[in-house]
């Protein structure tokens, strides 16, 4: 399908987020139609621990502008980013944690400004559309279809399709559901108000898998090994791939940071202490 790329479109220089604590500046990217509460269990785990915090909302996400636009464009993701991290006028190399879209985000950062990235924790990292199952690729490139679905869906649709997943994923401990209330709650939330035109963004994404062996920062892949979202092979080959990287499996579904917060904390909190 061919992009559709609109003219006179400014990206702005602002961004919703959170700072916490203080310390060796650590920033968490979120993934597609998500916020920045998707680290409200690792913000003050990390804070705690002797290190600042940043989250941002996105371009088109939570609280930060939004586009009058039918069809993001990555470019304007990634500069509306990048405008946002060059605003905090950091003294030392960041540590970047990305989730799936995130992870994208982290590592086109890594690449791009490579002198001030200091790590890279990936979550479940969305890099290649190879990685997506067929029926995903074929809705994403339906850009008109996405965004009227996404804009006529009533919250409580979104809720019973979160309620769902959760459900299907089931628990490691065996309760009924792999998230709690709290994060389905703000997870059907998130989705309502990400603007329609953001799901166009992985119809367009390039493929990083060319520029991979090219980033050379220490990197943690992080994955759950019940991703239906993402190919959980792809990221044993990403691990195999990046110069300097390592692999976690968790026992977990796409968003293991907020199904297993405290397992994944602690190997957050682990890889921190081994940088360099």
């Amino acid at each position: 399908m061919k992009s559709i790329v609109e003219e006179n479109i400014t990206v702005p220089t602002t961004a919703n987020y959170v700072h916490q604590g203080v310390g060796a500046p650590v920033i968490m990217i979120h993934g597609l139609a998500a916020s920045l509460h998707d680290w409200d269990d690792l913000i003050p785990a990390l804070a705690t621990n002797g290190y600042a915090a940043y989250a941002p909302d996105l371009l088109g996400h939570g609280d930060s502008p939004k586009l009058a636009s039918r069809a993001y464009q990555m470019d304007w993701m990634f500069e509306h980013f990048l405008n946002w991290m060059q605003s905090l006028h950091l003294s030392e190399p960041a540590i970047l944690i990305g989730h799936s879209l995130g992870g994208y985000m982290a590592l086109e950062y890594a690449r791009r400004v490579s002198a001030w990235t200091r790590g890279l924790i990936l979550v479940d990292p969305f890099y290649s559309r190879s990685q997506l199952p067929f029926l995903l690729r074929n809705t994403y490139s339906r850009t008109n279809l996405s965004g009227v679905v996404v804009g006529s869906l009533p919250k409580w649709m979104f809720r019973i399709f979160v309620d769902m997943s959760s459900v299907a994923m089931g628990h490691s401990i065996g309760a009924l559901h792999s998230l709690p209330e709290g994060i389905r709650a703000q997870t059907a939330l998130d989705y309502r108000r990400t603007a329609p035109g953001v799901y166009h963004i992985p119809n367009v994404i390039s493929d990083l898998s060319q520029y991979l062996r090219e980033i050379n920062t220490p990197s943690l892949v992080v994955w759950g090994d019940q991703d239906k979202t993402l190919a959980p092979a792809s990221f044993s080959h990403l691990v195999s791939t990046l110069p300097k990287a390592r692999g976690e499996v968790l026992h977990a579904g796409h968003v293991p940071h907020q199904s297993n917060a405290e397992e994944f904390n602690q190997t957050v909190l682990r890889f921190l202490k081994e940088l360099p």
